[in-house]
């Protein structure tokens, strides 16, 4: 076979190195384009960044002016409803300015163009009656929108140029007046455009004409590569905000090579960033678990409530020192222990595997419940248990915590207290029968004397030999009466005075009320107090210790008694008042109270004594003892109601008191 001719080969050649080279190029194009374009893009970006910051420069200087506007404009309001002096306007201003360093000076004209007040000791343009801004301008009395004029140079200066405004005041539809407030171009430049902003661009406001009104290049002349211009919009006035970037063109090397130097830097320096980031988290949340398991330990062994907690199968996986102080065994020795418990008594094991059986079927009580546990010297002790699961962070019960409260102290003075409450109950019915007794043998002197004469009448007919039988029978009738009379008396206060232990029973208080009532009429006859009482038919029954409840009675209308007898005779009225009262909606409907009203019309309870009235030792009665009212509402309350007063629309007090029904 013959070799191809030479010609060929050079053309195959030829190909073959083509294509590296086209790639080659293709490389070498492709770095040189990448640069240009990222200078090109880097371009861009700072001209869209200066136009984005010019355009937030433009909205700040318009926003605060606007905002200026709207607070002199409120002040303005103030004034034409007279709500401001001129004194207090000029400090009004005075603060505006002193918060708004654009500001050159706030001037009030009345409505006759009279300078009223002024942030300034010079009044503005007071020798010159012709200037544009000094009111009235031609046609603000049908104008209501503030009007801004041309800048002028502020007199004594060079070129300083000032922006006023007139906001004109408006009552009703006719001009009240008006606020002219003055700009420092300069100042706004300086006050409301940022530092970093200045710092690399130069910002200048210029009028219609391209006339620079105030400039600010804190960093330098802009090169005029990077530009913006906006417009400033006023009322009446349009100016112009250029923006002059001091920036060059990005270089060409020095972007590849800055760029690559810096994305390795911060590829480092982010890298050391987190690494520092997640080593002080790491450190801060170890920190945080020690401090929180150190107040967590503190806590619990701080606490007087002893805690325990067991598994899914009633073992005991926790104790705190409090429980293990309680019981008298160390922890070491209950930990792990499965029922039956060391701290339990023998003879209240049944409940406790009641409850045990209840608490492993998930039957936790929802309240508190009582027993008794032993200590390690064999004492026993009540305590209150309230039971709870023990959930993990997942949702999970993982088993139940207990708080165990030694109630012992408080088993003690509950006792203690119903031992004081029963003493102070009888100590108050002798105390009450005290009073009563110097009316009961008044009183009984009458049924008495009455039985005396009557016997003695029909003992005279008898020696008279008198055989009139109608007499004689009418005599001895009238003495048996006046003799119930005076036994039902008797009998009365025997059931009050006589010593019962505390108990409740089911108290019907129609009756209660009708037989306490002989002794509340025999008290008040001797004031000659009129008692009468209004019973609500078919009052439910409340269950009550009887006697409590009629000393209650008795204390409170011996009260009202007493408040009237400086009353006129005719207003000497004592009504008792029982009705049912609704306070609240149960499961099976309404739940009701009984409630008792004693009513009289006497001189009434002042403020002053009503603060105290229920307080023990305190009475009006320079022979009283002070305790009759504060025990009444102690046995109401005991009773699981509720005593209190109020005035008597009739004049007059009102003493009431509920009692639940059964």
């Amino acid at each position: 076979m013959s070799s191809p001719p030479l010609t060929q080969r050079w053309s195959n050649q030829k190909w073959r190195w083509l294509l590296p080279i086209l790639l080659v190029l293709l490389f070498l194009t492709t770095l040189i384009w990448l640069p240009w374009q990222a200078q090109r893009m880097e371009a861009n970006e700072r001209q869209e960044q200066l136009i984005a910051d010019t355009l937030w420069v433009e909205q700040t200087i318009q926003f605060q002016l606007d905002r200026n506007e709207e607070i002199l404009r409120q002040l303005g309001k103030d004034i034409v409803q007279e709500k401001l002096k001129p004194a207090t306007a000029g400090d009004r201003f005075r603060q505006l300015l002193k918060s708004n360093y654009e500001i050159h000076r706030i001037d009030w004209f009345d409505e006759e163009d009279t300078l009223m007040s002024s942030t300034s000791e010079s009044p503005l343009f007071a020798n010159d009656k012709t200037h544009p801004l000094r009111p009235p301008i031609p046609g603000l009395d049908n104008q209501t929108k503030t009007r801004c004029l041309e800048p002028s140079i502020e007199p004594n200066t060079k070129n300083t140029y000032l922006l006023s405004c007139q906001i004109p005041l408006i009552k009703g539809n006719k001009r009240n007046g008006s606020i002219i407030v003055s700009y420092r171009l300069q100042g706004i430049l300086e006050e409301m455009a940022p530092w970093w902003f200045a710092q690399d661009n130069q910002i200048s406001i210029l009028n219609s004409d391209e006339k620079v009104l105030a400039d600010r290049s804190a960093g330098g002349m802009g090169k005029n590569i990077y530009t913006h211009v906006r417009q400033l919009e006023f009322s009446g006035l349009s100016l112009i905000l250029r923006t002059n970037s001091n920036k060059t063109e990005p270089k060409l090397l020095s972007n590849l090579l800055v760029l690559s130097v810096v994305l390795l830097s911060l590829g480092l320096i982010w890298s050391l960033i987190a690494l520092w980031r997640d080593i002080n988290r790491r450190l801060a949340a170890e920190g945080a678990l020690r401090q929180q398991v150190a107040f967590r330990t503190a806590m619990e062994n701080s606490l007087i409530t002893g805690l325990r907690a067991r598994d899914m199968e009633g073992r005991l996986t926790y104790v705190n020192p409090a429980f293990c102080k309680m019981i008298g065994h160390p922890a070491e020795q209950v930990i792990g222990h499965v029922p039956p418990m060391p701290y339990w008594a023998p003879e209240a094991f049944e409940e406790y595997q009641e409850r045990f059986s209840l608490m492993l079927s998930g039957s936790v009580p929802a309240k508190g419940f009582e027993t008794i546990y032993q200590r390690a010297n064999g004492e026993r002790f009540p305590v209150l248990i309230y039971e709870s699961a023990l959930v993990n962070e997942h949702g999970k019960q993982t088993g139940w915590m207990s708080s165990i409260l030694d109630i012992s102290e408080l088993k003690s003075a509950q006792d203690l207290a119903r031992q004081q409450q029963e003493k102070l109950h009888a100590s108050a019915r002798l105390a009450t029968m005290g009073e009563i007794a110097s009316m009961l043998a008044h009183e009984l002197n009458q049924p008495l004397a009455a039985i005396s004469s009557y016997t003695t009448g029909a003992i005279n007919l008898i020696k008279a030999g008198s055989c009139d039988h109608e007499l004689l029978q009418s005599a001895l009738e009238k003495a048996n009466a006046q003799t119930l009379r005076a036994g039902h008396i008797i009998r009365s206060v025997h059931e009050f005075v006589k010593k019962t232990e505390t108990s409740r029973e089911p108290v019907s208080i129609a009756n209660l009320i009708r037989s306490v009532l002989p002794l509340v009429e025999l008290q008040a006859q001797g004031s000659h107090v009129n008692v009468t009482y209004q019973l609500e038919s078919h009052l439910p029954e409340v269950l009550a210790d009887k006697v409590l409840l009629e000393q209650v009675l008795l204390n409170l209308t011996r009260n009202a008694i007493e408040a009237m007898v400086q009353s006129p005779p005719e207003q000497r009225l004592l009504r008792i008042v029982a009705s049912r009262e609704a306070y609240g909606v149960a499961a099976g409907g309404a739940v009701d109270n009984v409630l008792i009203e004693v009513i009289d019309s006497g001189h009434g309870i002042t403020e002053e004594i009503a603060k105290q009235l229920f307080s023990p030792f305190f009475s009006t009665k320079s022979s009283g003892m002070g305790m009759g009212l504060n025990i009444c509402r102690t046995a109401i309350e005991f009773h699981g109601g509720t005593l209190d007063h109020k005035n008597n629309p009739g004049g007059g007090t009102i003493f009431r008191f509920s009692l639940p029904v059964k």
